[in-house]
C-alpha cells in the first residue's frame, strides 16, 4: 500500500508511474488527497473541539473547589454540545479514514524506473538467455504422454478424486517430485536462508498484508465457514511471519525458504496451453523471502534473480529471464524477474519462477518496520521469488531429457532420486 505523505509530495511521479502500470483509474489519486485534507480537517476539529471540553472540565473542578458553584454550574451547562461535537467529529473521522483506506488499497505498487513500458507478455524485455535448446529425435513426446508411458502422473485419477488441474504423481514421478523439493531447499540452505514449516491456510489480515487482498479474491480459495484461504503460495505466511514487528537493523537481512503446496483457482484458464502440469490448481514450490533494507533491496533482488538461476544452471536446462514491462506485473510488485525454461516438446518457453522486489508496499501493509541507525523506526522492503515451482520444471525435465533408453535425470538430482533414469 503506497502512503499517502509519498502520493501528496510526488504526485505527478506517481501518475507517471501508475500509467506504465497500465493502471485505469488515475482519479483515485486525487479522490485521495482529497480525502486527506478532509481527515486533517477533521482531525483538528476533533482536536480542537477535544481541547475546548478538557479545558471546561479543569475550569469546572476549579470552580468547584473555590465553592463557585453557580459558575461552574453555568461552564458545564455548555459541556452538553461539545460532547456531541466530540462524538460526531469521531464518527465523520472513522468514516473519512475508512473511505481512505478503501481507495489507497486500490493503488497498485510503482514500478521502477527500469520497468518496460508495455501491456503485453509479448512486451516483456529479454535481459538474457542462457543453454542451448535441446534437438529432440522426431518420435519425442510431450510431457503429459510421458507421464502416461512411464507411469508418473495420473491425470484423470486426479479428476475422479477432485477435479481437474490436481494430478496424482506415481511411483517415480513422485519420488522426482520429492526430490526436486529437497534439491530446492538445501540449495536455499546453502544460500543462506532459513527453512520454515507454514501453515497451509490463512486468515484475511494475512492475505491482506502481502497483496493478494482484496486485488486477488477471485484466484484464492476460501473456506467460508472458518473465514480461511488456502494459500496462493509460501509468500503469503512467511512474509506474515513478520507482520507488526519492528526488527533491529543488525537483524537484516532476513532470509527464509519454505516448502508448500500450492492452490490457485486460475479461474478463465482454458486452452492448449494449460494441458498437462502446464497449468494446476493445486502445485509443488519452494519459495524464497527476504526482508533487507531499503538501501539493498535491489541488489538483493539480482542475488535472488542468480540463485534461481543457478538452479536451473545446476538441472541443465535452458532459460531465459525476462524484465515484466508495467502492464504484465503483479499489482503488488515494483520490479519482476520471470524466468522461463524451454519446452522442446512443445517448442515454447514456459514460465517456472517469478523473482520480485515489493519496496514498502508489502511492509506498509504489514507494519514490518526497522530500527535505523538514529533510532527510528521505517518500512523495511520485502522481496520473494520462486525457487522454484514444480510443475513446469518437470514438464521441461521430462521433454527435454527423453531418450530411446528412457528419461535421464540430471545429475545434481540424481543423490535426491537414488535413480538415473526413468524407464
Amino acid at each position: 500500500m503506497l502512503q499517502v505523505s509519498y502520493i501528496r509530495d510526488n504526485k505527478e511521479q506517481v501518475l507517471a508511474r501508475l500509467a506504465v502500470k497500465n493502471f485505469k483509474q488515475p482519479e483515485l489519486v486525487d479522490e485521495i488527497l482529497a480525502l486527506d485534507d478532509n481527515r486533517k480537517q477533521t482531525q483538528n476539529r476533533l482536536d480542537s473541539t477535544s481541547a475546548e471540553a478538557n479545558a471546561a472540565a479543569k475550569r469546572i473542578g476549579e470552580l468547584m473547589r473555590t465553592g463557585q458553584k453557580e459558575e461552574a454550574e453555568k461552564v458545564k451547562s455548555q459541556t452538553g454540545t461539545w460532547k456531541e461535537d466530540i462524538k460526531r467529529f469521531g464518527e465523520e473521522l472513522t468514516s473519512i479514514e475508512q473511505e481512505l483506506h478503501q481507495k489507497l488499497v486500490q493503488l497498485p505498487n510503482l514500478p521502477h524506473s527500469s520497468v518496460p513500458v508495455g501491456i503485453t507478455p509479448e512486451e516483456n524485455e529479454v535481459v538474457l538467455e542462457h543453454g542451448e535448446k535441446p534437438t529432440l529425435p522426431e518420435n519425442a513426446l510431450p510431457h503429459w504422454e510421458l507421464a502416461a508411458k512411464y507411469n508418473l502422473i495420473d491425470f484423470e485419477l486426479g479428476v475422479k478424486i477432485t477435479g481437474a488441474g490436481f494430478p496424482v504423481y506415481k511411483g517415480k514421478g513422485a519420488k522426482l517430485q520429492r526430490a526436486l523439493i529437497s534439491f530446492f531447499l538445501d540449495e536455499a540452505e546453502k544460500a543462506g536462508y532459513s527453512e520454515v514449516m507454514l501453515p497451509l491456510l490463512v486468515n484475511e489480515a494475512s492475505g491482506f498484508g502481502t497483496g493478494q487482498l482484496p486485488d486477488k479474491e477471485g484466484q484464492m480459495y476460501f473456506v467460508g465457514q472458518d473465514n480461511l484461504y488456502l494459500i496462493p503460495t509460501a509468500e503469503v505466511p512467511v512474509t506474515n511471519l513478520y507482520r507488526d514487528v519492528i526488527l533491529k537493523a543488525d537483524e537484516l537481512p532476513v532470509k527464509n525458504t519454505g516448502y508448500t503446496p500450492c492452490f490457485r483457482r486460475e479461474a478463465g484458464s482454458y486452452g492448449a496451453h494449460v494441458r498437462g502440469l502446464n497449468r494446476l490448481h493445486q502445485f509443488d514450490k519452494v519459495e524464497i523471502v527476504q526482508v533487507v533494507h531499503p538501501d539493498t533491496s535491489y541488489s538483493v533482488l539480482e542475488e535472488m534473480s542468480s540463485h534461481v538461476q543457478g538452479l536451473l544452471q545446476k538441472l541443465g536446462l535452458p532459460y531465459r529471464v525476462l524484465r515484466l514491462c508495467g502492464g504484465d506485473m503483479s499489482f503488488t510488485a515494483s520490479l519482476t524477474y520471470d524466468m522461463e525454461t524451454w519446452s522442446a516438446a512443445q517448442q515454447r518457453w514456459l514460465e517456472v519462477s517469478s523473482v520480485s522486489n515489493f519496496e514498502t508496499y508489502q511492509a506498509n501493509r504489514l507494519k514490518l518496520r526497522f530500527r535505523n541507525a538514529e533510532g527510528k523506526t521505517q518500512l523495511a522492503h520485502t522481496l520473494n521469488g520462486s525457487a522454484l515451482a514444480l510443475p513446469r520444471i518437470v514438464a521441461t525435465l521430462l521433454e527435454n531429457n527423453q531418450t530411446e533408453n528412457g528419461i535421464k535425470i540430471p545429475e545434481a538430482l540424481v543423490p535426491y532420486t537414488r535413480f538415473e533414469y526413468i524407464d
